[in-house]
């Protein structure tokens, strides 16, 4: 190809399954590339294997880019509908003497290197084929059809990676690669070359798992008369065990961690920083800050290890940015399954500015949209378990926890850490917050901090149970940003239902 050439790039993802992470980080570089380069991203599904392509995972794999937001220029096109020009090319190769007839069975090929296994040497196709005379060829063609392989020649493949540098692979190791099927079907080779060239792609970026393929389809380029494009292969996506990326590891789907509840931006951010980095120590980076840095020079030679935390790290900033009522309408469908939602909490709602203040309350603490349904409902409902982790930390010798009504050895009164003088100090609170007339954040705190100045406690002692009785956790936002958004009466209602847990 030529180096003055627009920049033309391809994802081609083979449909049969769904978008994979590894896949999606593919297409997302090559978007990079594309964009950073003033080029054109094409897409092409290469569904010739018809046994294992399906509509269905065509539609997955859209739905994961649409989703992602990676948006291609031309296409999608299918491989499959370009069989005749696949064809036509291993024809033209036959025809300069650089491809042959191969008539050999699979189940021959497949005895002698099962017979070479066994002896413990390696073992390529003996070119049987190759040696047979012209009027034997024709007389093996007349009685029924023949595969076609390319006759690789001797010497040195090599291209100067665009990640890995200067790579090369000897032509005596490769073996003669088949063109065409007995039954005419293209191979991948043949396939992935032949559309290449028909689209005019200038740059070739794909993972790692592609690089044996490379010489081979160079050697076919040059067969054709055509320039190869440039080559740059992508390093593997491991998991914290530093394996292959599985299903082993959870979810490898982009569609998954879509249903998980990660945003796209931070999928995008995250993926963007997989064997790649500005060199600045920046990780959460808008799509046209990665764009404006992307190199394919700066893309790391070892594999990339994909560490869930950080991705839920990286999404929670991402949360944390959303305006409010972009989150409700994200996490609406979520509520209405789970009989949180009501009308009056949509747009122009009754509630809907409680809502709102609700969920910015929340953001700050959510990982993932998913979080939310299960944080609102202490806001929306009043049927609310109290956590176990809540119960054992900041109610620790309730009945519930497995605790027992003891009394302190010293004073004969309640234990100073037991249910009963938990339930003493919330009795208390109730009472104070009942009668202050300033309900507000500063209000209710200075209210609860008097109140245990004058009982000669911890204003925690009181804190931490309150939470349990407002939400039913352990941690939350600010406990006076919660008690004011819950409100005086069911504040205090909470506090009677946890009064009477303690008291059991």
């Amino acid at each position: 190809m030529s180096a003055s050439a627009p920049v033309r790039v391809r994802f081609a993802p083979s449909p049969t399954g769904f978008l994979h992470v590894g896949g999606a980080r593919t297409a997302l570089f090559n978007w990079l590339f594309a964009r950073r380069q003033g080029g054109t991203l094409i897409l092409r599904i290469e569904d010739t294997d018809q046994n294992r392509s399906t509509e269905a995972s065509v539609r997955t794999i859209l739905d994961g880019l649409e989703w992602l937001q990676i948006a291609w220029d031309e296409g999608p096109f299918f491989q499959s509908r370009s069989l005749d020009a696949h064809r036509a090319l291993a024809r033209r190769l036959l025809e300069a003497g650089k491809a042959y007839h191969c008539f050999c069975a699979p189940a021959e090929l497949d005895r002698k290197r099962e017979a070479a296994e066994k002896a413990g040497t390696a073992w390529k196709y003996d070119r049987t084929c190759l040696r047979l005379p012209p009027e034997e060829v024709r007389r093996r063609l007349a009685a029924g059809p023949a595969a076609v392989r390319f006759e690789v020649p001797e010497g040195t493949i090599a291209w100067d990676d665009l990640v890995h540098g200067p790579t090369a692979f000897e032509g005596a190791v490769i073996e003669d690669i088949v063109l065409l099927r007995s039954d005419g079907s293209p191979t991948y080779n043949l396939s992935v070359v032949s559309d290449d060239i028909d689209m005019r792609v200038t740059h070739v970026i794909r993972g790692d798992d592609h690089i044996s393929n490379t010489p081979k389809q160079i050697l076919l380029y040059r067969a054709a008369g055509i320039e190869p494009p440039r080559f740059g292969h992508l390093p593997l996506i491991l998991g914290t065990d530093k394996k292959r990326l599985s299903k082993r590891h959870g979810a490898v789907s982009v569609t998954e961690y879509r249903d998980k509840g990660y945003l796209p931006e931070a999928l995008f951010n995250f993926l963007a920083l997989l064997g790649w980095s500005p060199g600045d120590g920046r990780e959460k980076m808008t799509r046209q800050e990665l764009t404006d840095a992307f190199s394919l020079e700066a893309v790391n030679k070892k594999g990339a290890v994909f560490d869930e935390q950080k991705l839920e790290w990286l999404n929670s900033q991402y949360i944390n940015d959303l305006p409010a009522a972009r989150i409700a309408a994200l996490v609406r469908d979520d509520l209405v399954a789970a009989g949180l939602h009501s009308p009056d909490l949509d747009e122009g709602g009754a509630r809907r500015d409680w809502y709102l203040r609700v969920i910015e309350a929340l953001k700050a603490r959510a990982k993932l949209l998913g979080d939310f349904p299960r944080d609102l409902r202490p806001f929306l409902s009043d049927e609310f378990d109290y956590r176990p982790e809540a119960v054992e930390k900041h109610l620790a010798g309730s009945p519930q926890s497995g605790g027992a009504k003891t009394s302190d050895p010293k004073t004969g009164g309640p234990k100073a850490g037991g249910p009963e003088a938990i339930a003493a100090r919330m009795a208390a609170l109730r009472d104070a917050l009942a009668g202050t007339a300033d309900f507000t954040e500063a209000g209710t705190e200075q209210v609860l901090r008097a109140l245990a100045e004058a009982r000669g406690e911890a204003a925690a002692a009181f804190i931490h149970p309150l939470r349990v009785a407002l939400l039913g956790t352990a941690v939350s936002p600010g406990v006076f940003v919660i008690l004011v958004l819950i409100g005086r009466d069911r504040a205090l209602r909470r506090l009677d239902r946890l009064i009477a847990f303690l008291r059991k």
